[in-house]
């Protein structure tokens, strides 16, 4: 029998709320995600994110909890397992694009419903909007 398991990339990505409107970067498939990339064998998840957000954003970041994970399809033969966590920043200096995104912007939480984006991540920013909101949950 000729068994193979199947197997697809982990990616690590973060909800950052500052001052009322999540953090979100344009890629090149013209769809808005969370800052955040794909996790290498034997890394440390949190470490990881708070790496990714530094490079995608120029902000430091303090990751949070675990907000949600789904299996996200992107093409044929393209899939990716996806963890979202709340993180949060005390900067104030405007978020930069790297290399990796075609474009970084602020959203207010009606604003999301509405943007070209995985309804995994829409579901992850309503979490995260509501739990800072009510953080006793």
């Amino acid at each position: 029998m000729n068994y193979r398991p199947h197997t697809f990339p982990v990616s690590v990505k973060g909800v950052i709320v500052r001052d009322g409107k999540v953090l979100l970067l344009r890629n090149e498939r013209d769809e808005w995600e969370l800052p955040g990339g794909k996790l290498e064998l034997g890394e440390d998840p949190p470490a990881r994110l708070e790496r990714e957000i530094s490079e995608e954003t120029g902000w430091d970041a303090q990751i949070g909890p675990i907000l949600d994970s789904w299996q996200y399809h992107i093409r044929d033969g393209v899939d990716v397992l996806i963890v979202t966590y709340g993180a949060t920043v005390t900067t104030d200096k405007p978020p930069v694009v790297s290399h990796e995104h075609k474009q970084v912007g602020l959203f207010a939480e009606h604003e999301v419903e509405n943007l070209r984006m995985p309804q995994g991540y829409k579901r992850s920013i309503a979490d995260w909007f509501s739990r800072l909101r009510d953080p006793v949950r």
